[in-house]
C-alpha cells in the first residue's frame, strides 16, 4: 500500500505545548487520542522551538502513545528526528527541503505532508509526490493572531480540486465550521491546533470534532 493510500485519517492534530492548559503536552496528546478510534486521527509533532535532543525525546514518547492509539505520528520539518524516532512521516513547511528530497531520505513507505497557502501550492505538492496537503488559513486561527488573509470556504474548495491529493483544512476550525466545510467543499478532513490543545478537555474537544467529520 502506498503512503497516500494510508491517508485515511480525518482529523490532523498539530501540537503546540504553549497553548495547553497546565502545560503538559504529552498528557494532552494522550487524552485527545484516547477519544478517537484507531486510524481516525494523525498527530503532528510541531514544537519548532525545541532543541533537537528534547524534540527527539518528545517524539519517542509520542511514538509510544500513537502506537497504542493506532494513530500515525508525523514530525514537522525535522526528517532526522522523524527517522530516529521511527515516526510515520514528516510534514514539510512551505519553505522546507522539498518533497523529493524528503522522499529520498525517508524512503517510499513513510508519509510526506506539505503546508500549502494557495490552490497552486496544493497543485505543486501533488506534482512533487506529496501524500497530503494542509491548506490554510481557511478562517482566522483560534490559537494565534492571523498572519495571512483567510481563504474562506471558496478558497478551500479551489484547493481541494487543485491536485489529486487529500487536503486538510486548517485555521479557525470548530466543529460547526468543520461540518459546514465537509458538506460544501469536501476536504479529506480538518487540521486543528487550538480547538483541541487549548481546550479544557482535549478528549472532549477531539470527540466533538470527530463527530462533525464522520
Amino acid at each position: 500500500m502506498s503512503p497516500r493510500a494510508r491517508v485515511s485519517f480525518r482529523l490532523y492534530l498539530i501540537t503546540d505545548r504553549h497553548v495547553v492548559k497546565g502545560g503538559d503536552l504529552v498528557s494532552a496528546c494522550e487524552a485527545a487520542l484516547s477519544a478517537a478510534p484507531p486510524g481516525a486521527v494523525a498527530l503532528q509533532l510541531r514544537e519548532k522551538d525545541l532543541p533537537a535532543r528534547e524534540l527527539y525525546q518528545l517524539a519517542l514518547c509520542l511514538r509510544e502513545i500513537c502506537t497504542r492509539a493506532g494513530a500515525p505520528l508525523i514530525v514537522n520539518d525535522r526528517v532526522d528526528v522523524a527517522i530516529a524516532a521511527n515516526a510515520d512521516g514528516v510534514h514539510l513547511p512551505f519553505d522546507s527541503i522539498g518533497v523529493s528530497m524528503a522522499r529520498k531520505l525517508l524512503g517510499p513507505d513513510r508519509l510526506v505532508g506539505v503546508s500549502s497557502h494557495s490552490p497552486p501550492d496544493v497543485a505543486g505538492a501533488a506534482r512533487e509526490g506529496a501524500d497530503f496537503a494542509v491548506f490554510g488559513p481557511v478562517f482566522d486561527p483560534l490559537s494565534k493572531p492571523a498572519s495571512r488573509p483567510a481563504w474562506g470556504a471558496s478558497g478551500l474548495k479551489a484547493a481541494c480540486v487543485a491536485g489529486a491529493i487529500p487536503v486538510f483544512a486548517l485555521g479557525g476550525i470548530t466543529p460547526d465550521r468543520a461540518r459546514e466545510l465537509l458538506a460544501s467543499t469536501r476536504p479529506a478532513g480538518v487540521a486543528s491546533i487550538g480547538a483541541i490543545f487549548a481546550a479544557d478537555s482535549p478528549a472532549i474537544a477531539t470527540a466533538a470534532m470527530l463527530s462533525a467529520i464522520p
